[in-house]
């Protein structure tokens, strides 16, 4: 019915015919034919050709009318996929347990948002297991973590390697035999505790010492238990917690060591009744992940997102943190 509005539409707007087959550069014998042909699909005249200048019957207005609004859809949607395409408007929703949703994430969004403010940006505070059905469900658009999703589920870029530590309060004993390992949190910050020429501790050192654990679902914990088995002793657990941000905080009271990543130790204020030690082992290294749903639609904040991100520089734990 709508199907060469247009011919219709100039017609209307010249008050003419032959006006409107010049404006068109087509014929005016082609231009009527395709007018009537329009009026024959709506089933009534819209033009009244018996007044001068050229005028709408009343089914005409109406029509008109409908052409107009069609115009502005389009101009609308013009317009969005313009201000889409250079990132002037769209939304973003992004995912992180209560570290990377406190300290990582916000200042990746405000770098974001002051580049591109026309995009609303979210975030969700949540468990890992909860954002991870979130992000199938579409509800979240992008999820860091440093667990392994289900790679054919998901789809991951890395953010930056992260590397375990040991966290031990400064007041035990065990420490007054241990000072040459002891790395002081600034060379966490910038990342030169990874020299091989500072020593790992050995972790025997603490045999008899009570930790803080995350609860076995979590990396962490996997990782801590490798760990321990690769150092031929059973710790002794005082509390099992769902946060590394929760076991930090319990280190940092004196009550517990706890296997803490220098992503949180380079984003929270430094606290000086704990002292950190290096591991060693493949197992105290592991990858931070943007996760999205494979195959899903990547929109373009989510891709220009990632671009970002991935230019940062990340090397070393303080870089961003």
């Amino acid at each position: 019915m709508f199907q060469g509005m247009e011919y219709v539409y100039a017609v209307y707007k010249e008050k003419s015919f032959s006006r409107a087959a010049e404006k068109l550069f087509i014929s005016q014998p082609s231009l009527s034919a395709n007018v009537r042909r329009v009026e024959k699909q709506v089933g009534y005249p819209i033009f009244d050709r018996s007044t001068k200048p050229l005028s709408l019957t009343e089914c005409g207005r109406q029509y008109i009318r409908a052409v107009e609004k069609i115009h502005q859809a389009q101009n609308e949607f013009s317009d969005f996929v313009n201000d889409w395409g250079s990132l002037r408007t769209g939304s973003l929703t992004l995912g992180g347990s209560s570290l990377f949703s406190s300290w990582v994430l916000p200042p990746l969004m405000a770098d974001f948002a002051r580049r591109y403010p026309g995009i609303d940006v979210e975030l969700v505070e949540e468990t890992t297991a909860h954002l991870a059905r979130l992000l199938q469900t579409g509800e979240v658009d992008l999820l860091l973590d440093n667990c392994e999703l289900d790679s054919e589920v998901f789809d991951r870029c890395v953010y930056r390697e992260e590397r375990l530590l040991l966290a031990v309060p400064r007041g035990l004993l065990v420490n007054q035999r241990l000072l040459s390992y002891q790395i002081p949190v600034e060379r966490i910050r910038d990342g030169s505790f990874l020299d091989p020429a500072l020593p790992a501790v050995p972790l025997s050192a603490f045999r008899e010492e009570p930790f803080i654990l995350l609860k076995p679902e979590n990396d962490t914990w996997k990782r801590a238990a490798a760990i321990f088995q690769k150092n031929g002793f059973q710790p002794r657990v005082l509390f099992e917690v769902d946060q590394q941000l929760t076991s930090y905080n319990i280190t940092s009271s004196g009550m517990g060591l706890s296997f803490i990543g220098d992503t949180l130790i380079s984003c929270v204020p430094p606290h000086s009744d704990v002292t950190y030690y290096k591991l060693q082992g493949e197992d105290s290294t592991r990858s931070i992940f943007f996760y999205w749903k494979r195959g899903r639609y990547i929109s373009r904040a989510m891709e220009e997102f990632l671009r970002e991100v991935r230019r940062e520089p990340h090397s070393s734990a303080g870089a961003r943190a």
